[in-house]
């Protein structure tokens, strides 16, 4: 089944012959290019309404049939003309009942890819034909009860298979509902409201306590909690503040925001979420490559099984109406429906579910590679680490007591304290970094005097009437201080493992070091150690040094690691894991890790955030939480486990059917009748529809 078929003009479903009806967008439908969409057909009662009309005209041909009479002893009054009339009926029903059949084989036919509607179609036909040519010849025999009730049953199955499957392929209009109607923007300090469609770029917005944020920007004035559970899976709401990007679609918690509008239409995030839907509900696996050719040679099998039963039934002089009876039950039977059904269906729920939990699927492919996948090699910077220095470890200097010569040390957060304080002045990144440290821990900062910069060397300020000095080794030398020896060691063990050391000294005394160094993400070890008890092998590259690659590796448990790596060479280290005959999922920011992305078996951009066009990934992770890799693998093999059961219930139905339609075992009273096989292939078809919506209960 198609996803989403979309056109300019007006017509009919190329999959069923159901009419198109315009798309609404943001309940409004288009004025500008009208787009018609088959599900939005669908998604009404025009197949129930056929059923209804179908039952009903089928209630007298019933009544005039040879089932009612041998059933229920039933017989109904004879009158000149009463089998024109049933005729009458019965054409009502071929042609108003079975037309989406019809007009969906001919386009099969045309196609070259006969198919569900092409066995349907021959069979109501075949039925239809024998029966009006029997009326017209004076016969007795006829099929009408078989082709109403056939009828009446396959649209009914459709109808009740589109209920199975409705949330499931409703990921894109369920993300166009995410966005308000309406927005409220200020002008010339007055807020009016306006149609989404009018807001441009460098608008100002003002979004209310619980109000949909309507485009993606900037935050410029307001403190509030946004919740992004839609963006990220996590149902922790996010802190806004000014300079804070938000994202269209996400709701703001009770404060008021302002927001710049920075990008609108096709390039915000949502868009590019439902164009990578749209992308991956258009690709297809491996499995359902072949799921689609089974149900191709399926329909020929239907086809040529459905013929010969009807040659070997009239050379058995069985009867032409019986041999007719035989080759419908035999298409209707076979009708691939389950079978195509039983990959794109689940496919469609697991790429909504990723959606669900932070990631989107670009290409189904590479969602199914990710269950067989050896090892996940990290791009450390950015993905096992935040990216931006932190405060690993503040040491204390013993200085000498102004009461006796005993050595006291100073406490680590006055350490803290006294270099936040002087480096709040700056702007450099490890200032910040201190700055940012001393916040977390709720310290006050002093106040600072005569702040100054040293260059290549650090800074300095008076804090408290002392001269404070904050920086490198090179600060010690400015202020001629040489530094202890029970300090030495324990800097050059940290300096081997690329930390940054800073020193404080306050009138001319060390107080102690802080040491800084890319802070490692802490859901960094629950991922390689979730990985690793899932047999996957962990590897990490880095352009650190060997020092800080080991550090790394240590603390995390990695097994694997390249050091000194660059841009360049990234692909190598792939290349190199793939020789030893691994399957490599690569995980790396999307930008300068795209030549390994792409040569990986598997390439997952992680921490994309808002920038959702990356193109050498095919998965890409909202968020920096390399947690998620594990949620990926868990999907990838609960939704192939859900695909080889669906083919298993698709197939071996048809293989024990078939020959029962066929008529092997008329001999021990055991006979399909065309209206008992459209209920045997219509709840196949429900049962697969069913068993792909369970993939939902899944816990990735």
């Amino acid at each position: 089944m198609h996803p989403e078929i979309i056109q300019d003009a007006p017509g009919m479903c190329p999959e069923c012959g159901m009419n198109l009806v315009p798309i609404k967008r943001n309940g409004k439908q288009s004025t500008e290019q009208d787009e018609y969409d088959k599900h939005a057909g669908h998604s009404t009662t025009a197949f129930i309404k056929k059923f209804w009309i179908v039952a009903a005209l089928t209630v007298p041909i019933l009544a005039y049939s040879e089932i009612a009479e041998k059933i229920f002893s039933w017989q109904a009054p004879q009158f000149p003309g009463y089998d024109y009339i049933i005729l009458l009926l019965a054409s009502i029903v071929f042609f108003y009942g079975g037309w989406v059949f019809l007009a969906g084989a001919y386009r099969e036919l045309k196609a070259r890819l006969p198919g569900m509607m092409t066995l349907i179609a021959v069979a109501i036909s075949a039925a239809y034909l024998f029966s009006a040519y029997s009326v017209l010849a004076g016969a007795k025999h006829t099929l009408f009860w078989e082709l109403s009730t056939l009828i009446a049953v396959m649209l009914l199955g459709h109808w009740i298979e589109m209920a199975a499957v409705s949330g499931a392929q409703g990921a894109l209009k369920e993300l166009s509902k995410l966005l308000p109607d309406v927005a409220e923007i200020i002008r010339n300090g007055k807020h009016e409201t306006i149609p989404l469609s009018e807001i441009h770029e460098n608008d100002l917005l003002f979004v209310r306590p619980g109000a949909r944020i309507p485009a993606d920007g900037t935050v410029t004035d307001g403190q509030s909690e946004v919740n992004e559970s839609m963006v990220t899976g996590e149902s922790a709401l996010v802190a806004k503040n000014p300079q804070r990007e938000v994202i269209a679609g996400t709701v703001n918690g009770d404060g008021a925001l302002t927001i710049r509008v920075t990008k609108i239409g096709e390039r915000t995030f949502l868009a590019g979420i439902m164009r990578l839907i749209r992308e991956a509900q258009a690709s297809k696996s491996r499995l359902q490559l072949l799921s689609d050719k089974a149900a191709f040679y399926l329909t020929l099998v239907a086809i040529g099984t459905g013929g010969l039963s009807f040659v070997l039934w009239l050379f058995a002089r069985a009867g032409f109406g019986f041999a007719v009876e035989r080759l419908v039950a035999v298409l209707v039977i076979a009708c691939p429906h389950a079978l195509g059904l039983a990959v794109p269906l689940v496919a469609s729920i697991s790429t909504t579910l990723a959606a669900r939990h932070g990631f989107l699927v670009k290409q189904r492919l590479a969602l199914e590679a990710a269950r067989n996948i050896d090892v996940v090699l990290f791009d450390k910077t950015g993905t096992l680490t935040k990216g931006e220095y932190g405060v690993i470890k503040i040491q204390n200097a013993k200085i000498k007591s102004q009461n006796d010569n005993s050595k006291l040390k100073i406490d680590e957060n006055e350490i803290l304290k006294l270099a936040a304080s002087v480096d709040s002045h700056s702007e450099h990144v490890i200032a910040r970094a201190l700055v940012n440290e001393a916040r977390r821990k709720n310290i006050v900062l002093y106040e600072v005097k005569e702040f100054a910069r040293i260059a290549g060397k650090g800074t300095k300020g008076i804090v408290e009437g002392k001269e404070v000095f904050v920086g490198g080794g090179a600060v010690l030398d400015e202020v001629g201080i040489k530094l202890p020896k029970e300090m030495e060691h324990e800097a050059e063990t940290l300096a081997r493992q690329g930390k940054t050391i800073i020193y404080v000294v306050a009138d001319k005394k060390l107080l102690g070091a802080i040491a800084l160094a890319d802070v490692i993400r802490s859901e960094s070890r629950e991922a390689v150690a979730d990985l690793k008890h899932r047999g996957v092998r962990v590897a990490m590259m880095t352009g650190d040094s060997e020092g800080v690659a080991e550090w790394v590796a240590k603390e995390l448990g990695i097994d694997e690691y390249f050091a000194k790596t660059l841009p360049h060479e990234k692909s190598e280290k792939v290349k190199l894991l793939q020789k030893k005959g691994l399957k490599v999922a690569m995980v790396g920011d999307g930008i300068n890790d795209a030549p390994a992305l792409a040569q990986a078996d598997l390439g997952i951009a992680i921490g994309a955030g808002t920038n959702v066009a990356i193109e050498s990934a095919g998965i890409i992770l909202v968020r920096n939480d390399p947690r998620d890799i594990v949620k990926i693998i868990r999907l990838s093999s609960a939704t192939y486990s859900k695909m080889i059961q669906n083919l298993f219930w698709a197939t071996g139905y048809n293989v024990i059917a078939l020959p029962l339609a066929a008529g092997v075992l008329v001999s021990r009273g055991i006979i399909l009748q065309p209206a008992v096989s459209a209920v045997l292939m219509s709840l196949s078809t429900v049962i697969v529809a069913i068993n792909a919506v369970l993939l939902r209960r899944i816990k990735i």
